[in-house]
């Protein structure tokens, strides 16, 4: 849930569909909601950030980039593309390289 309905605001906001202010707003409710998430504090701020500076709408992929920095660790993918976009922000390997 956490995820889709980040990305899904992100690329409204993205697409100038809903304002920054209204953006912010969903995201203040949706993490004030009676919900338990289980993620480190921050991360939908640091997966918006890391959208924005590679200009991507949706957020799946910056999110994984996003958990990887703030837990510190390297990011393994299979996913070409993802490896070298990614690596504009975080220690990006694929499998060839553990």
């Amino acid at each position: 849930m956490w995820s889709e309905a980040s990305s899904v605001l992100h690329e409204l906001k993205w697409r100038k569909e809903i304002t920054d202010e209204l953006a912010s707003i969903a995201m203040d409710r949706m993490a004030a909601a009676d919900i338990s998430p289980r993620r480190p504090k921050g991360l939908s701020a640091e997966t918006s950030r890391i959208a924005d500076r590679l200009g991507w709408a949706k957020t799946y992929d910056a999110e994984y980039l996003a958990l990887a920095r703030l837990l510190k660790c390297r990011l393994l993918t299979i996913d070409a593309k993802l490896k070298v976009s990614g690596s504009r922000v975080t220690d990006v390997i694929g499998p060839s390289e553990l």
